[in-house]
Protein backbone atom coordinates (compact mmCIF):
# COMPACT_ATOMS: atom_id res chain seq x y z
CA UNK A 1 0.00 0.00 0.00
CA UNK A 2 1.36 3.23 -1.10
CA UNK A 3 2.32 6.26 1.51
CA UNK A 4 2.74 9.59 1.41
CA UNK A 5 6.90 10.15 1.95
CA UNK A 6 7.73 11.47 5.61
CA UNK A 7 4.36 10.19 6.58
CA UNK A 8 6.10 9.43 10.04
CA UNK A 9 7.11 12.89 10.53
CA UNK A 10 4.53 15.73 12.07
CA UNK A 11 6.04 18.36 9.44
CA UNK A 12 8.49 18.19 6.51
CA UNK A 13 10.56 20.80 8.89
CA UNK A 14 11.20 17.95 11.45
CA UNK A 15 13.95 16.35 8.54
CA UNK A 16 15.99 19.88 9.18
CA UNK A 17 15.27 20.31 13.21
CA UNK A 18 16.38 16.57 13.36
CA UNK A 19 19.15 16.20 10.86
CA UNK A 20 22.59 15.24 12.63
CA UNK A 21 26.37 15.10 10.75
CA UNK A 22 25.86 11.11 11.51
CA UNK A 23 23.65 11.28 7.75
CA UNK A 24 27.21 12.13 6.41
CA UNK A 25 28.33 8.62 6.71
CA UNK A 26 26.08 7.85 4.03
CA UNK A 27 28.81 9.41 2.01
CA UNK A 28 31.46 7.55 3.12
CA UNK A 29 30.06 4.35 2.75
CA UNK A 30 28.94 5.29 -0.74
CA UNK A 31 31.82 6.81 -1.96
CA UNK A 32 34.19 4.03 -0.15
CA UNK A 33 32.52 1.71 -2.31
CA UNK A 34 32.64 3.81 -5.69
CA UNK A 35 36.73 4.13 -5.46
CA UNK A 36 37.29 0.13 -4.20
CA UNK A 37 35.38 -1.25 -7.42
CA UNK A 38 37.44 1.00 -9.79
CA UNK A 39 40.33 -1.27 -7.87
CA UNK A 40 38.31 -4.07 -8.56
CA UNK A 41 41.15 -6.67 -9.81
CA UNK A 42 38.62 -8.62 -11.75
CA UNK A 43 38.06 -7.47 -15.53
CA UNK A 44 33.72 -7.23 -15.00
CA UNK A 45 32.26 -5.31 -17.92
CA UNK A 46 30.73 -1.93 -17.37
CA UNK A 47 31.71 -2.15 -13.62
CA UNK A 48 34.28 1.32 -13.61
CA UNK A 49 31.02 2.90 -15.70
CA UNK A 50 29.27 1.83 -12.31
CA UNK A 51 31.61 3.46 -10.01
CA UNK A 52 31.91 6.43 -11.63
CA UNK A 53 28.33 6.38 -11.64
CA UNK A 54 28.37 5.17 -7.71
CA UNK A 55 30.48 8.60 -7.38
CA UNK A 56 28.40 11.05 -8.79
CA UNK A 57 25.25 9.91 -6.80
CA UNK A 58 27.63 10.40 -3.61
CA UNK A 59 28.46 14.07 -4.90
CA UNK A 60 24.94 14.40 -4.80
CA UNK A 61 24.21 13.20 -1.58
CA UNK A 62 27.29 15.00 0.18
CA UNK A 63 25.25 18.52 -1.30
CA UNK A 64 22.29 17.28 -0.14
CA UNK A 65 23.71 16.38 3.40
CA UNK A 66 25.27 19.48 3.37
CA UNK A 67 22.54 21.68 2.82
CA UNK A 68 19.90 20.55 5.38
CA UNK A 69 22.72 20.52 7.87
CA UNK A 70 23.51 23.87 7.06
CA UNK A 71 19.69 25.04 7.18
CA UNK A 72 19.55 23.03 10.58
CA UNK A 73 22.14 25.67 11.71
CA UNK A 74 20.30 28.59 9.93
CA UNK A 75 16.54 28.00 11.00
CA UNK A 76 17.52 25.63 14.30
CA UNK A 77 20.52 27.27 15.57
CA UNK A 78 20.02 26.53 19.44
CA UNK A 79 19.20 22.79 18.91
CA UNK A 80 22.23 22.35 16.38
CA UNK A 81 24.56 23.94 18.79
CA UNK A 82 23.53 21.76 21.42
CA UNK A 83 25.96 18.78 19.17
CA UNK A 84 29.06 20.24 20.95
CA UNK A 85 27.60 18.70 24.14
CA UNK A 86 26.22 15.60 22.78
CA UNK A 87 28.57 13.21 23.88
CA UNK A 88 28.19 10.67 20.78
CA UNK A 89 26.40 13.13 17.91
CA UNK A 90 29.53 15.77 18.15
CA UNK A 91 32.43 12.37 16.94
CA UNK A 92 29.99 12.51 13.88
CA UNK A 93 31.88 15.94 13.12
CA UNK A 94 34.76 13.88 11.80
CA UNK A 95 32.49 12.12 8.91
CA UNK A 96 31.78 15.53 7.05
CA UNK A 97 35.93 15.96 5.83
CA UNK A 98 36.06 11.88 5.61
CA UNK A 99 32.78 12.17 3.30
CA UNK A 100 34.28 14.79 1.03
CA UNK A 101 37.80 12.94 0.60
CA UNK A 102 36.05 10.21 -1.14
CA UNK A 103 34.58 12.53 -3.79
CA UNK A 104 38.23 14.32 -3.99
CA UNK A 105 39.60 11.00 -3.94
CA UNK A 106 36.96 10.15 -6.89
CA UNK A 107 37.65 13.75 -8.74
CA UNK A 108 41.64 11.85 -8.93
CA UNK A 109 40.44 8.20 -10.01
CA UNK A 110 37.82 9.14 -12.34
CA UNK A 111 38.00 12.54 -13.39
CA UNK A 112 41.75 12.68 -13.92
CA UNK A 113 41.73 10.06 -16.48
CA UNK A 114 40.57 12.57 -18.90
CA UNK A 115 43.37 14.54 -20.00
CA UNK A 116 42.56 18.59 -20.10
CA UNK A 117 40.11 19.37 -17.66
CA UNK A 118 40.33 20.46 -14.45
CA UNK A 119 39.79 17.37 -12.09
CA UNK A 120 43.18 17.42 -10.67
CA UNK A 121 43.06 20.83 -9.47
CA UNK A 122 39.72 20.62 -8.19
CA UNK A 123 40.78 18.07 -6.14
CA UNK A 124 44.19 19.89 -5.44
CA UNK A 125 42.06 22.62 -4.03
CA UNK A 126 39.53 20.30 -1.70
CA UNK A 127 42.20 18.74 -0.46
CA UNK A 128 43.52 21.66 1.52
CA UNK A 129 40.01 22.36 2.69
CA UNK A 130 39.50 19.06 3.40
CA UNK A 131 42.80 18.58 5.67
CA UNK A 132 41.66 22.30 7.52
CA UNK A 133 38.55 20.47 8.23
CA UNK A 134 40.15 17.34 9.15
CA UNK A 135 42.69 18.49 11.72
CA UNK A 136 39.53 21.08 13.62
CA UNK A 137 37.77 18.10 14.30
CA UNK A 138 41.00 16.25 15.48
CA UNK A 139 41.30 19.10 18.16
CA UNK A 140 37.81 20.47 18.87
CA UNK A 141 36.35 17.45 19.42
CA UNK A 142 38.67 16.15 22.06
CA UNK A 143 38.49 19.32 23.45
CA UNK A 144 34.74 19.03 24.00
CA UNK A 145 35.43 16.15 25.25
CA UNK A 146 38.08 17.04 27.82
CA UNK A 147 35.80 20.23 28.95
CA UNK A 148 32.00 19.79 28.20
CA UNK A 149 30.57 16.54 27.43
CA UNK A 150 30.11 13.68 30.02
CA UNK A 151 31.99 10.42 29.31
CA UNK A 152 32.50 7.26 31.19
CA UNK A 153 34.64 3.78 30.33
CA UNK A 154 31.38 2.10 30.38
CA UNK A 155 29.58 4.54 28.08
CA UNK A 156 32.76 4.32 25.39
CA UNK A 157 32.53 2.80 22.19
CA UNK A 158 34.71 2.95 19.00
CA UNK A 159 32.86 6.17 18.04
CA UNK A 160 35.41 7.85 19.65
CA UNK A 161 37.12 7.14 16.92
CA UNK A 162 35.47 9.03 14.44
CA UNK A 163 36.78 12.48 14.67
CA UNK A 164 40.61 11.06 14.89
CA UNK A 165 40.47 9.40 11.61
CA UNK A 166 39.85 12.02 9.61
CA UNK A 167 43.07 13.32 9.43
CA UNK A 168 44.48 10.39 8.46
CA UNK A 169 41.54 9.91 5.53
CA UNK A 170 42.72 12.99 4.17
CA UNK A 171 46.60 12.32 4.72
CA UNK A 172 46.16 8.79 2.41
CA UNK A 173 43.75 11.02 0.01
CA UNK A 174 47.59 13.33 -0.12
CA UNK A 175 49.15 10.11 -1.44
CA UNK A 176 46.36 10.09 -4.54
CA UNK A 177 46.99 13.58 -5.09
CA UNK A 178 50.72 13.59 -5.17
CA UNK A 179 50.57 10.59 -7.26
CA UNK A 180 48.98 13.32 -10.12
CA UNK A 181 51.78 16.73 -9.75
CA UNK A 182 54.92 16.90 -10.91
CA UNK A 183 58.00 17.28 -8.28
CA UNK A 184 58.25 20.02 -6.69
CA UNK A 185 57.74 22.17 -4.07
CA UNK A 186 53.64 21.99 -4.04
CA UNK A 187 54.38 18.17 -4.19
CA UNK A 188 56.67 18.06 -1.42
CA UNK A 189 54.49 19.93 0.75
CA UNK A 190 51.60 18.14 0.30
CA UNK A 191 53.44 14.25 0.79
CA UNK A 192 55.02 16.34 4.26
CA UNK A 193 51.26 17.75 5.31
CA UNK A 194 50.21 14.41 4.86
CA UNK A 195 52.41 12.22 7.02
CA UNK A 196 52.14 14.66 9.44
CA UNK A 197 48.31 14.42 9.32
CA UNK A 198 49.64 10.27 9.53
CA UNK A 199 50.87 11.17 12.87
CA UNK A 200 47.90 13.48 14.36
CA UNK A 201 45.15 10.42 13.78
CA UNK A 202 46.91 6.85 13.59
CA UNK A 203 48.51 7.52 16.80
CA UNK A 204 46.18 8.75 19.02
CA UNK A 205 43.55 6.18 17.43
CA UNK A 206 45.82 3.23 18.58
CA UNK A 207 45.99 4.82 22.27
CA UNK A 208 42.10 5.13 21.79
CA UNK A 209 41.61 1.01 20.76
CA UNK A 210 43.76 0.06 23.63
CA UNK A 211 41.08 1.83 25.68
CA UNK A 212 38.70 0.07 24.13
CA UNK A 213 40.15 -3.33 24.48
CA UNK A 214 40.32 -2.42 28.04
CA UNK A 215 36.94 -1.22 28.22
CA UNK A 216 35.64 -4.20 26.62
CA UNK A 217 37.12 -6.21 28.75
CA UNK A 218 35.86 -4.54 32.09
CA UNK A 219 32.28 -3.97 30.93
CA UNK A 220 31.87 -6.24 27.91
CA UNK A 221 30.15 -5.23 24.48
CA UNK A 222 27.86 -2.17 24.25
CA UNK A 223 23.72 -1.92 23.95
CA UNK A 224 22.25 -3.45 20.47
CA UNK A 225 21.53 0.05 18.84
CA UNK A 226 25.63 0.54 18.66
CA UNK A 227 26.56 -2.64 17.65
CA UNK A 228 28.01 -1.72 14.13
CA UNK A 229 30.37 0.26 15.82
CA UNK A 230 32.40 -2.51 16.47
CA UNK A 231 33.47 -2.10 12.89
CA UNK A 232 34.91 1.21 12.91
CA UNK A 233 37.92 0.23 14.85
CA UNK A 234 39.11 -1.35 11.45
CA UNK A 235 39.11 1.96 9.95
CA UNK A 236 41.96 3.79 11.37
CA UNK A 237 44.01 0.80 11.10
CA UNK A 238 43.10 0.37 7.27
CA UNK A 239 43.83 3.62 6.34
CA UNK A 240 46.43 3.68 8.19
CA UNK A 241 48.06 0.87 6.09
CA UNK A 242 46.96 2.31 3.09
CA UNK A 243 48.20 6.05 3.73
CA UNK A 244 51.64 4.56 4.30
CA UNK A 245 51.36 2.64 0.52
CA UNK A 246 50.27 5.63 -1.20
CA UNK A 247 52.96 8.08 0.22
CA UNK A 248 55.61 5.51 0.46
CA UNK A 249 54.96 5.23 -3.22
CA UNK A 250 55.12 8.78 -4.27
CA UNK A 251 57.90 9.80 -1.97
CA UNK A 252 61.12 8.48 -3.94
CA UNK A 253 59.66 10.41 -7.20
CA UNK A 254 58.45 13.33 -5.03
CA UNK A 255 61.94 13.88 -3.10
CA UNK A 256 64.03 13.56 -5.93
CA UNK A 257 66.73 15.89 -6.66
CA UNK A 258 66.22 17.04 -2.88
CA UNK A 259 68.38 17.20 0.32
CA UNK A 260 66.07 14.12 1.45
CA UNK A 261 66.35 12.24 -1.31
CA UNK A 262 67.32 9.42 0.84
CA UNK A 263 64.15 9.79 2.94
CA UNK A 264 62.35 9.02 -0.26
CA UNK A 265 63.81 5.72 -0.70
CA UNK A 266 63.56 4.49 2.69
CA UNK A 267 59.77 5.54 2.65
CA UNK A 268 58.96 3.06 0.14
CA UNK A 269 60.02 0.46 1.86
CA UNK A 270 58.38 1.63 6.01
CA UNK A 271 55.33 1.60 3.73
CA UNK A 272 55.35 -1.60 2.48
CA UNK A 273 56.57 -3.16 6.20
CA UNK A 274 54.61 -0.29 8.20
CA UNK A 275 51.45 -1.56 5.86
CA UNK A 276 51.76 -5.13 6.51
CA UNK A 277 52.14 -5.21 10.02
CA UNK A 278 49.23 -2.84 10.24
CA UNK A 279 47.17 -4.82 8.26
CA UNK A 280 47.38 -7.79 10.29
CA UNK A 281 46.53 -5.98 13.34
CA UNK A 282 43.38 -5.01 11.11
CA UNK A 283 42.83 -8.75 10.16
CA UNK A 284 42.65 -9.51 14.57
CA UNK A 285 39.89 -6.78 14.80
CA UNK A 286 38.14 -7.53 11.80
CA UNK A 287 37.74 -11.31 13.21
CA UNK A 288 36.82 -9.69 15.84
CA UNK A 289 33.97 -7.96 14.63
CA UNK A 290 32.49 -10.36 12.52
CA UNK A 291 32.49 -12.66 15.92
CA UNK A 292 30.81 -9.73 17.89
CA UNK A 293 28.14 -9.13 14.98
CA UNK A 294 27.13 -12.33 14.90
CA UNK A 295 26.36 -12.46 18.23
CA UNK A 296 24.58 -9.76 17.98
CA UNK A 297 22.65 -10.92 15.22
CA UNK A 298 21.32 -13.85 17.22
CA UNK A 299 19.66 -10.73 18.81
CA UNK A 300 18.51 -8.66 16.98
CA UNK A 301 19.48 -5.62 15.22
CA UNK A 302 17.52 -2.78 15.07
CA UNK A 303 18.58 -0.78 12.28
CA UNK A 304 19.98 2.70 12.60
CA UNK A 305 22.41 4.90 11.23
CA UNK A 306 25.00 3.76 12.83
CA UNK A 307 25.11 0.50 10.30
CA UNK A 308 27.22 2.35 7.77
CA UNK A 309 29.96 1.92 9.93
CA UNK A 310 29.38 -1.71 8.37
CA UNK A 311 30.05 0.36 5.24
CA UNK A 312 33.71 2.46 5.30
CA UNK A 313 35.85 0.22 7.17
CA UNK A 314 35.51 -2.62 5.23
CA UNK A 315 35.83 -0.09 2.20
CA UNK A 316 39.64 1.14 3.41
CA UNK A 317 40.76 -1.94 4.49
CA UNK A 318 40.06 -3.68 0.92
CA UNK A 319 41.48 -0.89 -0.21
CA UNK A 320 44.69 -1.23 1.68
CA UNK A 321 45.08 -4.90 0.78
CA UNK A 322 44.97 -4.52 -2.75
CA UNK A 323 47.55 -1.81 -2.61
CA UNK A 324 49.38 -3.95 -0.41
CA UNK A 325 48.99 -6.97 -3.29
CA UNK A 326 49.04 -4.47 -6.27
CA UNK A 327 52.78 -3.02 -4.71
CA UNK A 328 53.75 -6.64 -3.60
CA UNK A 329 52.91 -9.04 -6.34
CA UNK A 330 51.66 -11.25 -3.59
CA UNK A 331 48.46 -13.02 -4.84
CA UNK A 332 46.84 -13.73 -1.58
CA UNK A 333 46.49 -9.85 -0.83
CA UNK A 334 44.85 -9.58 -4.33
CA UNK A 335 42.18 -12.62 -3.81
CA UNK A 336 41.84 -11.09 0.16
CA UNK A 337 40.83 -7.58 -1.66
CA UNK A 338 38.77 -8.62 -4.11
CA UNK A 339 36.72 -10.72 -1.78
CA UNK A 340 36.48 -7.84 1.01
CA UNK A 341 34.97 -5.24 -2.06
CA UNK A 342 32.34 -8.25 -2.33
CA UNK A 343 31.65 -8.35 0.83
CA UNK A 344 31.49 -4.54 1.38
CA UNK A 345 29.08 -4.36 -1.78
CA UNK A 346 26.63 -6.49 -0.03
CA UNK A 347 26.67 -4.55 3.36
CA UNK A 348 26.16 -1.46 1.40
CA UNK A 349 23.31 -2.59 -0.71
CA UNK A 350 21.41 -3.44 2.10
CA UNK A 351 22.23 -0.63 4.09
CA UNK A 352 21.59 2.01 1.74
CA UNK A 353 18.09 0.59 0.66
CA UNK A 354 17.08 0.63 4.09
CA UNK A 355 18.23 3.96 4.60
CA UNK A 356 16.36 5.09 1.65
CA UNK A 357 13.94 3.05 3.23
CA UNK A 358 13.54 4.94 6.72
CA UNK A 359 14.21 8.64 4.91
CA UNK A 360 11.32 8.32 3.00
CA UNK A 361 8.66 7.71 5.71
CA UNK A 362 11.28 9.80 8.09
CA UNK A 363 11.20 7.61 11.00
CA UNK A 364 15.35 8.11 10.09
CA UNK A 365 14.68 12.07 11.05
CA UNK A 366 15.08 11.93 14.72
CA UNK A 367 16.77 13.21 17.39
CA UNK A 368 19.34 10.60 19.43
CA UNK A 369 18.40 8.77 22.72
CA UNK A 370 19.84 11.94 24.53
CA UNK A 371 17.40 14.69 24.10
CA UNK A 372 19.93 17.63 24.24
CA UNK A 373 19.85 17.67 20.40
CA UNK A 374 16.16 17.23 19.81
CA UNK A 375 15.21 21.27 20.03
Amino acid sequence: MWTPPLSRLQHPREVVRHFTPNWFTATMGTGILALALNQFPLPVPGLRGFAQGLWLVNIGVFILCALLYSARWVFFFDGARRIFQHGVMCMFLGAIPMGLATIVNGFLAFGASHPGNAAVEIAHALWWVDAAMAVACAWLVPYLMFTRQEHSLESMTAVWLLPIVAAEVTAASGGLLIAHLGAGAAATRILLVSYALWGVSVLPAIGILAILFLRMALHKLPRRDMAASSWLSLGPIGTGALGLLLLGAQAPRILVGTQIVEIGRAAYGLGVIGAAILWGFGLWWLVLAVLITLRYVREGLPFNMGWWAFTFPIGVYSMATLTLGYMTGVSVFIVLGAAFVLVLGAFWLIVFSRTVYGAYHGHLFVGPPDSNLQT
